[in-house]
């Protein structure tokens, strides 16, 4: 049988220097590689505004579609935001025909960018036909003016954040919804 040397059974449950200033070490080196993310999250939520307002775009195209009836989307540059509404007798009117919220009972569709989760992101530059006003057909696709028949031509809106800005390019024809980061001026 093994004899038991409590000298060797205390010696073993400490850590040595060289064991600490390995861990201290790892640790230094995974937060130097993690502050510098943390950094990048006013990015990540102005990403997040690009991601709310294209699927805010099919969502109109798609409820358009489903109702047979135009739907638009009008831009707010002043309080930063956008609200979705059905198009009636040929006019575009938020204050009255706001669609609903899905995300709660009795609310207007209007999506706030001061919000903080969008990290500060700002609406600018919404240009659909001369307008700050995209409106759907029964089809889902962009037209001229509510009750046109004529197609409205490829319009965009940017969504600029501190260190970030995107356009979002809604086609002429068929709606079709693209994204694409503009690259800072050579003298910004």
């Amino acid at each position: 049988m093994r004899s038991f040397n409590r000298d060797s059974f205390r010696a073993a449950r400490g850590y040595t220097l060289v064991e600490v200033l390995v861990v201290v070490t790892i640790l230094g080196v995974a937060g130097m590689m993690v502050v510098p993310t943390l950094g990048q999250t006013d990015v990540l939520r102005v990403q997040g505004a690009v991601r709310a307002l294209v699927a805010d775009l099919t969502f109109a195209q798609a409820d358009a579609l489903a109702y047979q009836e135009e739907r638009a989307i009008v831009f707010d540059v002043d309080e930063n935001a956008y609200t979705l509404v059905a198009v009636f007798d040929g006019l575009v009117d938020p204050a009255a025909n706001a669609l609903f919220d899905p995300r709660g009972p009795g609310q207007q569709y209007i999506v706030d960018l001061d919000d903080p989760v969008f990290g500060n992101a700002q609406i600018a530059s919404p240009e659909f036909d001369g307008d700050a006003v995209l409106i759907f057909d029964e089809l889902g696709g962009p037209v001229l003016s509510p009750g046109s028949d004529m197609p409205g031509s490829t319009g965009s809106v940017e969504i600029v954040g501190v260190s970030s800005r995107l356009r979002i390019t809604v086609e002429a024809f068929t709606g079709h919804v693209t994204v694409a980061e503009i690259p800072p001026d050579d003298g910004e």
